[in-house]
């Protein structure tokens, strides 16, 4: 039965395509992927060796035993390892699908839809526009993490608030 279930879990390729990252993402991915598969196989493994040692000792604990346990939990903790891995990448992706969004939304970059339609809803802004948007709220974010809630209210007058001209917004 273990050795049906490692049959199963060999990998498809995976690729991820989004406007030229595709080998970098790609490759990143298929590498953690493979990690993530051959950490699971050698802690599937060192189980079914656990089960061998166990039969063959009749159940006594022996050395074989301690052996196979001891292998079977290092096993287990570089498996754990391998999934943290392969959860961070995967949140960094996330975070990087979503900054892209946002730059295409905020600079009207075209995005379709299954219409074949524009979906974005916003007027565009410019690059800089958006940075010196993204680098005011950070300031807010860390502001507020210190716990200075006057500091954070002082952000919000217009003195603080970098003025830009071309941006009706920024004059009120």
């Amino acid at each position: 039965e273990i050795r049906q279930t490692r049959s199963q879990l060999h990998p498809a390729n995976l690729s991820v395509s989004n406007q030229g990252a595709t080998t970098s993402i790609g490759s990143a991915m298929d590498s953690t992927v493979d990690a993530l598969n051959n950490a699971y196989l050698e802690f599937v493994g060192a189980a079914a060796g656990v089960l061998e040692a166990k039969e063959v000792s009749g159940g006594l604990k022996t050395p074989s035993t301690d052996a196979a346990l001891e292998n079977f939990k290092q096993r287990w903790e570089l498996f754990r390892v391998a999934c943290d891995q392969a959860e961070e990448f995967v949140e960094s992706v996330k975070q990087r699908i979503g900054s892209e969004c946002l730059v295409d939304e905020a600079t009207g970059s075209s995005v379709t839809g299954k219409s074949g339609q524009t979906t974005t809803g916003l007027p565009p802004i410019s690059a800089v526009r958006l940075e010196q948007m993204s680098k005011a709220v950070r300031w807010l974010v860390i502001e507020l993490q210190q716990g200075s809630g006057a500091s954070a209210a002082a952000a919000h007058t217009p003195s603080s608030v970098p003025f830009d001209a071309r941006f009706s917004e920024d004059a009120g």
